[in-house]
């Protein structure tokens, strides 16, 4: 199958390239890039006023299987990347049972391929049952394919333990994710502790349980010297840790979400549960220090989180929600309308973050449109309006602070190794 994609904009970061080109894919591979291609094609597909991207990544997501299928499952969940223009995806393992093991992760790995409609990696857990006290068996995960190894939704509280962790898995040439906030300066709240949670009358979390957390993770890194990427980062210590320890070396990175660089803790004072979420959203200085710190290369991804949950679970009052919602079918969107159409970010700083850099920091064969890399592409098109609206969502938890929001951009057609997966909104058949 050969497919010719002519007239658009390619916007390429690995190649530093911007520019009117055609595309030939052939064999689930970019065989051909150029300004101006002839060559016969099965298909031809115009993308005039459009740009060709390399395919979306997004290394922090919840699938939810095994055994939480009633959130979202393999087939749902990479069908809603697919509708958001995301190629590729990582699970977190904070599952029932808990991805703690090698038969967990090639039993994810392998449903994924005969199931899923974009690329899937696993994220092993770091101590067994996300307990904190005993390792997983990383090394065997490791060899069955997981890309990294996280507790995520727990932090790891045993120094000893997340030192040790670090330590073993450097011999795999593994990251550690940590979920950097400390559980005892968490458990009591529900929102951003500030002016808006005094305000509506709900228990805060401080951001500094975030600062503690992440500067005890970049102290581990700095002494194992082992690669640790902090997760989900929203507060303004926080960035500042990481940009020091950067500029003194420590092998750490960090990523992002949507919603931290969109939204602040306003979103919670109508009580909607879709805002809780952990970290919390927190206040405008928190955003203008995300959004910096994305700028000054601090932050290497933007991520969702996606983390949907059924909708009775969220049908309750703030404080007993938990904590999530999806995030795959709007990330691009909301990106493009709050930083790009803003003026402040150019579309190939966006692509940068949403694709190239994750490829690079988890050695994903992934993030490019060079000749000889997989065709996992995302067409765009920069000024499509439209509205977020839950119902046409192909995930299972719809719940979003996003409803209703009028949006500037958006993914028309994506493929995977060549084959388109969504094309103008609609998910592709298998």
């Amino acid at each position: 199958m050969r497919t010719l994609i002519k007239n658009g904009r390619v916007v390429d970061p690995s190649q530093n390239l911007d520019a009117k080109m055609d595309l030939l894919i052939e064999g689930g591979v970019v065989k051909m890039l150029a300004a101006a291609i002839d060559e016969a094609a099965d298909e031809v597909f115009d993308a005039d006023g459009l740009v060709i991207a390399p395919g979306l990544i997004d290394v922090h997501t919840h699938l939810r299987e095994p055994g939480l299928e009633a959130k979202e499952d393999i087939i749902t969940g990479t069908m809603a990347a697919a509708a958001g223009g995301v190629t590729t995806i990582a699970c977190m393992p904070n599952t029932k049972p808990v991805v703690d093991s090698s038969i967990l992760v090639s039993g994810i790995k392998d449903r994924s391929s005969s199931e899923g409609y974009v690329n899937v990696e696993v994220v092993g857990a770091i101590t067994k049952g996300l307990g904190g006290k005993e390792l997983a068996e990383m090394g065997d995960m490791a060899q069955k394919g997981a890309m990294a190894f996280s507790d995520d939704g727990s932090f790891v509280s045993s120094s000893r333990i997340f030192t040790l962790a670090a330590q073993y898995i450097s011999s795999f040439d593994k990251i550690l994710i940590s979920h950097s906030i400390d559980p005892e300066l968490d458990s009591d709240g529900f929102m951003h502790e500030g002016a808006v949670s005094a305000r509506i009358g709900v228990p805060g979390v401080p951001a500094i349980a975030e600062d503690i957390a992440v500067a005890r993770d970049i102290l581990v890194a700095e002494y194992t010297k082992t690669h640790i990427h902090i997760a989900h980062v929203a507060s303004k210590g926080a960035f500042e840790l990481i940009r020091q320890a950067k500029k003194r070396g420590v092998p750490v990175t960090c990523e992002v979400t949507v919603h931290h660089l969109t939204l602040t803790d306003e979103a919670c004072a109508g009580y909607d549960t879709a805002t809780r979420v952990s970290p919390p959203l927190r206040s405008i200085e928190h955003v203008e220090a995300a959004r910096i710190a994305l700028k000054d290369g601090t932050v290497d991804a933007i991520v969702t989180d996606h983390a949907p949950h059924a909708p009775e679970e969220k049908d309750v009052e703030f404080r007993y929600a938990p904590c999530g919602f999806c995030g795959l079918e709007t990330s691009l969107g909301i990106i493009l309308t709050e930083l790009y159409h803003t003026k402040l970010f150019t579309i190939n700083e966006i692509i940068g973050k949403m694709s190239t850099e994750p490829a690079n920091i988890f050695s994903l064969k992934a993030g490019s449109l060079k000749v000889g890399m997989p065709a996992d592409i995302t067409i765009m098109d920069l000024n499509k309006e439209w509205v977020v609206d839950s119902v046409k969502f192909y995930t299972r938890g719809k719940l979003t602070p996003f409803e209703g929001r009028a949006c500037k951009g958006k993914a028309v057609a994506t493929m995977v190794a060549g084959k388109f997966v969504m094309r103008d909104g609609v998910v592709c058949a298998r």
